[in-house]
């Protein structure tokens, strides 16, 4: 009945719906006219987001199916590389995916997306920036090494990747990595624990991707709200505004 976005990425994906998440802000902002489905997997890199990809989104319908582009969603917000430019020889290294791989990966993810929903916008999100004094003290694992386990650098050598992605699919794209250090204060205004948003860094993300998704001709003014709304119920003949 009412359209979807998905919302695919890792940790910061996965608690977009808590309480000021950006995902959640989204399935406020566009209430009754699109339902926002997040496909979050915490510790996710590229690499295991494409193992995974098949099993996260339905399938495309088949040609004789009766079922065409309307089951495809409006847009596939696509946010990873936080986990991907973990550094190799510290303590996250399983997780680590060096850059060219990940902006192949990358590659892969949007043309998978493309193949299946071919009207479908993606919208790419790079890595947020890295506070790397907090991630010593919000360490994942062991840290024998007493160094943080990501870096700045790193993260915007990705961010750098995502958006030639980004140019390459002609798709738009949001560099966050870049967004958030215009702010005074961001690393610990808009980040947590030097990696995870704080609710003034949900709003951000919040409000670049609602910027984005009206420029692909996404917006309120776009899209209906699907059944009547009360406004548009008449007192005295309430049933007449549902004779669609």
């Amino acid at each position: 009945m009412r359209p979807k976005i998905y919302l695919f990425g890792d940790s910061i994906t996965e608690s977009s719906f808590a309480g000021g998440g950006w995902g959640a802000s989204l399935t406020n902002h566009f209430s009754r006219r699109v339902d926002m489905v997040v496909r979050g997997f915490g510790g996710y890199n590229t690499r295991w987001a494409l193992k995974v990809i098949d099993k996260v989104f339905p399938p495309a319908p088949a040609a004789d199916s009766g079922v065409g582009e309307a089951e495809a969603p409006l847009a596939v917000t696509v946010f990873f590389g936080a986990n991907d430019a973990s550094l190799p020889d510290r303590h996250a290294a399983f997780q680590h995916v060096p850059v060219d791989e990940y902006k192949q990966n990358l590659c892969s993810i949007v043309s998978l997306l493309k193949r299946r929903w071919p009207r479908t916008h993606v919208l790419l999100i790079t890595p947020p920036p890295i506070h790397e004094a907090a991630r010593l003290l919000y360490p994942y694992g062991e840290n024998k090494l007493g160094l943080p386990e990501r870096t700045n650098e790193a993260a915007g050598s990705y961010a750098k990747a995502c958006l030639s992605v980004a140019a390459e699919f002609q798709a738009p794209a949001i560099d966050l990595w870049t967004k958030m250090q215009q702010f005074p204060g961001w690393q610990t205004a808009l980040l947590w624990d030097g990696l995870h948003l704080t609710e003034r860094g949900n709003r951000i993300v919040f409000e670049e991707v609602v910027e984005k998704l009206k420029g692909e001709g996404l917006s309120l003014e776009t899209l209906l709200a699907d059944l009547p709304l009360i406004t548009d119920i008449d007192p005295n003949d309430p049933l007449k505004a549902f004779e669609i």
